[in-house]
């Protein structure tokens, strides 16, 4: 049997576009992961900025690729509460102490603002980190008498905010 050009044609980008898609997961996948220690990514969820699965896990960690508005991170539920409570411009109960892993750093994400969790641009009070861990704790007097420079090792960032959390750089900037 004969196959027409235009078919042979037709199933070869097909391939090529699905492996195109299976390697860009990878991609996502891989820098997701650079975000957290072994012992977090191993077993962690991988999702991609929009929430779908890109690799289903068996621990309580999340790791999401970096973007424009943020680096890569691993996450545990409660920072996926606050972030989703954050873009929709709603409050958060903090519940428990939950750490964030962003051991990549930025990378090639904009940076935000140290005071305005909603700021878009950057201003005199924007930030963007090396490597840092970011943690919530459920009573917000535990950030009472931390510094809110950025340029200190610890520091608060959106203090007097429901999304208020430590910052805890862990390297400096590449």
């Amino acid at each position: 049997m004969k196959r027409s050009p235009f078919l042979m044609a037709a199933l070869s980008l097909s391939v090529l576009i699905a492996s195109a898609a299976e390697k860009n997961a990878d991609q996502l996948i891989a820098d997701a992961l650079s975000a957290g220690p072994p012992s977090v990514t191993e077993h962690a969820t991988v999702k991609d900025s929009e929430g779908k699965v890109l690799r289903q896990g068996t621990n309580d960690w999340t790791c999401y690729p970096g973007s424009s508005a943020a680096g890569p991170m691993c996450n545990r539920s409660q920072w996926d509460v606050l972030i989703q409570a954050r873009k929709k411009h709603e409050p958060i109960d903090v519940k428990e102490f939950s750490v964030s892993y962003m051991l990549a750093g930025e990378g090639d994400a904009l940076g935000v603002s140290n005071f305005d969790p909603y700021a878009t641009q950057p201003d005199a009070h924007w930030v963007k980190e090396g490597p840092h861990l970011m943690i919530l704790v459920p009573d917000p007097a535990q950030l009472e008498g931390l510094s809110t420079d950025p340029k200190d090792p610890v520091y608060v960032m959106w203090k007097g905010t429901p999304y208020a959390h430590i910052m805890v750089k862990i390297a400096p900037k590449k």
